[in-house]
């Protein structure tokens, strides 16, 4: 730990400090579940399509996971509350330039570059690593649930309030007072100062007692178990992004009423409390890969069972709670993992790295669905994309070691083979859907018959075109 980090900070209550991490990330985790809502009014506004607007959501997704690993640098050296608050006063500024947006470039700028930077410096993954850093651990997993459970209500609040908004008044009204919601970000950062476990006296703390940041990258690059959980946290950012941007558009594509969409995000972010709270139990007791292999696993079985089974209201809230309790539950497990692999003293760049995986995810989940959609006029592609990418992330976690990652043989190099074998896999199985979805739709506009088996199989979308 760095001499300014460690200088003249209050001794306050560790449950300050996770209280104030918990809304922050609700706050930011809050406006940002909105964007699902946003994205149709946006393009009717502006009479784009939907591919134009997911794309701006895309890079938003990208430069949050872009920007994460520098956030998380800038937290480990000068504490949490200069980068949440920073992150903060431009999240505001970018919801505000948003609400005067008038053409899709200016919605890419907003709702994409800015606020993808913004997320990056006030979100969960800078809270996670500093509430890491200063919790014991044999607390930490408890309390890393905690904050993350906290984070999800301002999903379950901020959604109906969202929806709310869009239907009484205009998307750039609803955008503008969004904006206005993340200004007690301000306020609650500098309870983020406090002193992590261990520092008894921050006035006797050396800088040389932590750990340089380029050893740790150094350890990270060669550590096979390290890459194998960067390539399974992209699977995360790829499914909660596609749900979260998409749902909306798939429930009205199947003749559901628009309510329901909403609904059933804001069920995702109540039962992700309950979820984040389970695994943070749990994570006390268990093996956390362990846990992660099951959360995916789990993740697989529910996108199966919802679009084998007729698409109806009851159907997408039964998803949705299902999805809520495997939501958000996989990140305090995957930050624990990096803090016990690398330590704390680097743990908000090392996860900034894990969680830019996660937001490649995102980019493809976000921009793939919008695209799909207009070429093939189908969701089922990306839904059984989805299904296979939660089966790979539940082998890459059966073969992580989450215990230390120790010093690498002076010739070690990064391990390729394992990100190959991830990059090769995501590659061929996009690939495997775009040309089922190809095939499907090819056979649909013959208007050949269907068998029952293949209704199943290619969703029910198909047969209503």
């Amino acid at each position: 730990m760095s001499s300014v980090q460690a200088t003249h900070r209050p001794r306050l209550s560790l449950w300050v400090v996770v209280a104030a991490g918990g809304l922050i990330a609700a706050l930011s985790l809050g406006v940002r579940s909105t964007f699902g809502l946003l994205v149709t009014p946006i393009a009717d506004g502006l009479g784009t399509d939907l591919g134009a607007i997911s794309l701006a959501i895309a890079v938003q997704n990208l430069l949050w996971g872009l920007s994460q690993p520098i956030a998380g640098a800038l937290s480990d050296r000068y504490g949490a509350t200069w980068t949440l608050a920073g992150g903060g006063v431009l999240y505001a500024a970018a919801m505000l330039l948003l609400s005067t947006a008038e053409s899709s470039g200016m919605i890419l700028l907003s709702g994409g570059f800015l606020t993808g930077i913004a997320i990056g410096a006030a979100s969960f993954a800078v809270v996670l690593s500093a509430v890491g850093r200063m919790a014991p651990p044999e607390k930490r997993s408890m309390l890393l649930g905690i904050v993350s459970a906290t984070g999800s209500l301002g999903q379950f609040v901020l959604i109906p309030v969202a929806r709310y908004l869009l239907d009484s008044r205009s998307w750039e009204s609803t955008a503008l007072i969004l904006a206005l919601t993340l200004i007690p970000i301000l306020l609650l950062a500098p309870l983020m100062r406090a002193i992590p476990i261990g520092d008894s006296d921050p006035s006797t703390t050396q800088p040389a007692e932590a750990t340089p940041l380029r050893s740790d990258l150094r350890r990270a690059a060669s550590s096979r178990s390290y890459i194998l959980l960067n390539a399974a946290f992209f699977v995360c950012g790829f499914h909660v992004t596609f749900i979260g941007i998409h749902l909306a558009g798939f429930v009205e594509f199947e003749g559901l009423q628009a309510t329901t969409a909403s609904t059933a995000l804001a069920l995702v972010g109540l039962f992700n409390v309950f979820g984040s709270l389970l695994v943070g139990a749990l994570g006390q007791r268990f093996s956390f890969t362990k846990l992660l292999s099951g959360i995916y696993g789990l993740r697989a079985v529910v996108i199966a069972i919802y679009i084998l089974v007729p698409v109806t209201a009851t159907s997408t809230i039964i998803f949705a709670m299902a999805m809520g309790v495997l939501w958000l539950s996989t990140v305090p497990p995957t930050s624990a993992i990096v803090t016990q692999q690398f330590g704390p003293t680097n743990a908000g760049a090392l996860f900034g790295i894990v969680f830019l995986s996660h937001q490649m995810g995102s980019f493809i989940g976000a921009w793939l669905g919008g695209e799909l959609v207009d070429t093939t006029g189908s969701y089922t592609t990306m839904w059984w994309l989805s299904v296979g990418l939660g089966v790979f992330a539940m082998v890459m976690h059966l073969l992580i070691d989450e215990g230390p990652v120790p010093e690498p043989p002076s010739s070690a190099g990064i391990g390729v083979v394992p990100a190959g074998l991830a990059a090769v896999t995501v590659a061929v199985g996009v690939s495997a859907a775009i040309s089922l979805a190809q095939v499907s739709e090819a056979e649909a506009s013959e208007g050949a018959e269907r068998s029952p088996v293949s209704y199943c199989v290619l969703g029910p979308s198909l047969h209503q075109r």
